[in-house]
């Protein structure tokens, strides 16, 4: 058997032994590890490595506890990834996976994110024939009588108390029981729905987006519902589990609902023989 070709150098070390220390501590979680561990795990000499940690520890990427001298990971480290998918950049970040969607579904896409009570949305789609429903990018809706909001609020972690918040801020009919039950059905199954209870004869079927768990952003296909019976919409769940995954930036996801529904509907079920 052929061995596998040792990786090249690093174009520049110190950089990359800064890179590997930011990984190790990540590793290390808020515990941290002594210098000595650090040292060992990355085979790097104490001194070097302490150097290396100095200047981490310059820029906020690194921390030291003045106790016990163990070294964590620093909040400059821990923000570029919210500063990454901050509401300003998710736009541009998932807009290919909106124009895939749109490309497979030729329905009207939207991305939306929770700011406060609502729903806004950050970008749109658009196919090529005619979709009758008025929709800008900055508009906002009641996050529980949305499709993107439902996604959204299934994955985050709300007590009755602030679950009440988001229904008291949504037309009369929406209480913090019904919103519950659809919370959970959403996170049960993937997906959310919402049938005309924004505009008259419109239906969206959305996904959320996570961020290790956290859901950051919601994708919705909007169709005239008409067009949306059951058989459509499983197509268009189908379609959304398939094209979004692989064009999300590596850290995003969506939920393992999602393909498992897909999986779980496209999987042959095995033949019984009857009794003879």
């Amino acid at each position: 058997m052929a061995q596998a070709e040792p990786a090249p150098p690093s174009p520049l070390g110190s950089v990359d032994k800064a890179l590997a220390a930011l990984e190790a501590l990540a590793a290390a979680g808020p515990a941290g590890q002594p210098l000595g561990e650090l040292a060992h795990h990355l085979g790097q000499h104490k001194a070097s490595l302490h150097r290396t940690l100095a200047a981490l520890r310059h820029r906020g990427y690194a921390e030291q506890d003045e106790t016990t001298g163990r070294y964590r990971l620093g909040s400059a480290a821990t923000a570029l990834a919210t500063v990454y998918l901050g509401e300003e950049n998710l736009p541009a970040l998932l807009h290919p996976a909106l124009v895939a969607v749109c490309q497979a579904t030729d329905e009207l896409v939207h991305l939306g994110a929770l700011a406060g009570t609502e729903i806004v949305y950050l970008d749109k789609v658009e196919p090529a024939r005619t979709v009758r429903v008025w929709s800008a990018v900055g508009r906002r809706r009641p996050a529980a009588t949305t499709a993107l909001g439902r996604a959204l609020l299934a994955h985050r972690d709300l007590d009755d108390a602030r679950l009440a918040w988001y229904a008291d801020a949504a037309p009369a009919d929406v209480t913090t029981t019904a919103l519950r039950e659809v919370c959970d059905r959403t996170r049960e199954h993937g997906f959310a729905h919402e049938t005309e209870e924004n505009e008259p004869g419109i239906s969206c079927v959305a996904i959320p987006v996570l961020d290790g768990g956290r859901p950051v952003a919601a994708i919705s296909v909007t169709v005239p519902v008409e067009r949306l019976g059951a058989w459509r919409r499983h197509e268009i769940e189908d379609e959304l589990a398939r094209v979004v995954p692989p064009l999300l930036p590596a850290s995003l996801a969506v939920p393992a609902a999602v393909t498992a529904a897909v999986t779980a509907r496209t999987t042959p079920r095995t033949a019984t023989r009857p009794p003879l």
